[in-house]
């Protein structure tokens, strides 16, 4: 039977693609009309243009489908409501709910995200005991998650066979969309010195967080929540860690909490004007400053997920950043 991935190209997306079709299984990718899908070139995907946001179009895409993985989203770090981020997140899942019930789906995987979940002072660790909260979250990208996963969980208890993922900071290869740790990552790959906060926060490889994905299919209890972290760390210790790997010289500038939050409401608008990928906004730096001790307890007991750790993760990060670069400059030069 058919396994539908929505928001295939995405990091999280791809990622779990290469590895369901270097398993033989029979993938087909949701993707929007018209939408770059050349980071699967060579891979064997069935393509199926749809829209999360036009049930219509969902009823080809989960003809004969057995297995549904949802990732599509939209992601922001920036201030502010955003409607069209609102409407894909929750509406759009509620759609796909939908469609999943009407197309007889053996099972859904959501992938939520840590954020979604109540914030937890310090001291308490943050685990699936603490409930999905869309009315305090930090962020508009919160909120909509949380409002989406508890969605998914009404629709576990009307009967639909459906699990939900929550991992923390993604990182790893195949980040050709560069996500905006993806980003941060890469701007350590040059000499110059880095300009940091003192935060930390829980970080996890991305093939992990897809092999989570494929066990909670596999095993996930209906209607449970796992959580996919990996281990918390500090932004500067990451840092040093990819400077030491390609041999480049420490050059660290730290920057005093309050003047960070400062600076960052004009970074803001710098993004906005500039389109860049935003990095170092007030969301951002609440987010390492926030609790981040998290647990995957829950996940490595009843699906045998076991992350790796950030350093190797780091060390593999930063030889698919050279070779990606590498080939993008020789095709440009051509």
């Amino acid at each position: 039977m058919t396994i539908l991935v929505t928001g295939g190209t995405g990091h999280i997306g791809n990622v779990l693609i290469r590895e369901l079709a270097a398993m033989g299984q029979p993938v087909r990718a949701l993707v929007l009309p018209g939408e770059d899908r050349s980071i699967l070139d060579g891979v064997p995907v069935e393509w199926t243009e749809g829209d999360v946001l036009d049930p219509a179009s969902l009823a080809a895409a989960f003809a004969g489908v057995d297995t549904v993985y949802h990732l599509a989203g939209i992601i922001s770090i920036m201030p502010g409501g955003n409607a069209m981020m609102r409407r894909v997140n929750v509406e759009g899942t509620r759609n796909v709910l939908a469609a999943a019930r009407a197309a007889g789906v053996r099972r859904l995987v959501y992938t939520s995200s840590i954020h979604a979940f109540q914030h937890a002072p310090n001291g308490v660790v943050v685990d699936e005991s603490l409930p999905f909260d869309p009315e305090h979250a930090m962020g508009a990208y919160d909120s909509t998650k949380a409002e989406a996963s508890l969605e998914v969980l009404q629709a576990a208890r009307d009967g639909l066979d459906a699990v939900i993922v929550a991992p923390t900071g993604v990182i790893g290869p195949h980040d050709f969309r560069t996500s905006e740790l993806g980003a941060l990552i890469r701007s350590w790959l040059q000499p110059s010195a880095a300009l940091l906060i003192d935060g930390r926060y829980d970080f996890v490889d991305v093939r992990d967080v897809v092999k989570g994905e494929m066990l909670a299919a596999e095993k996930g209890r209906r209607g449970e929540v796992y959580i996919l972290s990996g281990e918390q760390r500090h932004l500067v210790q990451m840092m040093l860690t990819v400077k030491q790997a390609l041999g480049l010289p420490v050059k660290v500038l730290t920057i005093p909490l309050r003047w960070a939050k400062f600076f960052a409401k004009f970074a803001v608008v710098y993004y906005r004007l500039s389109r860049e990928k935003p990095r170092f906004t007030p969301y951002s730096i609440a987010t390492v400053q926030t609790n981040s001790v998290i647990s995957h307890a829950k996940a490595e007991r009843e699906l045998g997920y076991h992350p790796r750790t950030v350093e190797q993760s780091l060390v593999d990060t930063i030889a698919w950043w050279k070779q990606y670069l590498f080939q993008k400059k020789s095709r440009q030069a051509r």
